[in-house]
């Protein structure tokens, strides 16, 4: 059912909204809609202030943000706290950061709404590997450098269990979401699966906000350079030759730039 004043149906129904990566700017209209007419809205940490600011004053706000890989709401509770709303009548907005199926464990809160019998539906977001290398102005594809894009998780956990073998190297863009805590480990593993160590690395950080910063070095270096530059999260690892692209500040190894590994 839809009145004039709400173009979307009156409670009892679940939306999974991607917020993007940071700016509010880069919500979708629907997205945006979405907001204003919440009635319970459930967000993630890394939602900006700004893009909360947009929600309709009288939502109920849920927080369930998230702390270096440990939830203050464990992810079954979250789900039974969607369902219960949902069931109580009330629109609900699940916003997450950057899409909901691309690290957001949409997947797991849409299947439980569904077994619940809880109408789902997914608002698309732009997701934070597209958005900071947006603002880094650094192509993800590339005629001259990349034919194809992986995205994988970086988080300790299972870490040395996957096979990494062919996601970086010519050809290839491989992009690291949650590693910059694991970036030494991941490192070692990108080596060990065949990954040369001259392979250029961009680190794009607080991507589409105004303390954005886009780093650029050698996988050899990785490491170091997080610790000396002091790289927190949000932050994203961009793995291959289109790291040599966009706005990037060099800080890779005095012998890589004397030897014109990186030009």
């Amino acid at each position: 059912m839809e009145n004039s004043n709400n173009p979307f149906p009156i409670g009892g129904k679940v939306y999974l909204v991607g917020a993007g990566p940071g700016d509010p700017d880069l919500l979708t209209l629907r997205a945006a809609r979405l907001l204003a007419a919440a009635e319970v809205l459930v967000h993630d940490g890394l939602v900006s202030s700004d893009i909360l600011a947009l929600a309709n004053p009288e939502a109920r706000m849920i927080s369930v943000a998230k702390k270096r890989s440990k939830h203050s709401v464990p992810q079954d509770r979250i789900n039974e706290i969607l369902v219960a709303e949902a069931k109580a009548g009330n629109l609900v907005v699940r916003l997450k950061g950057g899409d909901p199926f691309i690290f957001g464990r949409g997947g797991e809160e849409a299947d439980d709404c569904a077994k619940a019998g809880v109408e789902v539906e997914i608002v698309p977001g732009i997701s934070a590997a597209l958005g900071c290398a947006a603002q880094a102005k650094m192509p993800l594809t590339h005629r001259d450098a990349s034919s194809a894009v992986s995205f994988v998780a970086g988080q300790c956990k299972g870490l040395s269990d996957q096979n990494w073998s062919g996601l970086a190297g010519k050809g290839r863009t491989l992009i690291i979401y949650m590693g910059v805590a694991n970036a030494e480990a991941i490192v070692e593993k990108l080596i060990d699966d065949g990954a040369s160590p001259d392979l250029p690395v961009a680190v794009l950080e607080n991507g589409t906000r105004d303390n954005f910063r886009a780093l650029r070095t050698l996988l050899t270096d990785l490491g170091d350079m997080v610790r000396r530059e002091e790289v927190k999260s949000p932050a994203l690892l961009v793995v291959g030759e289109v790291a040599r692209y966009g706005d990037a500040e060099n800080k890779f190894l005095e012998f890589a730039e004397a030897a014109g590994v990186l030009a």
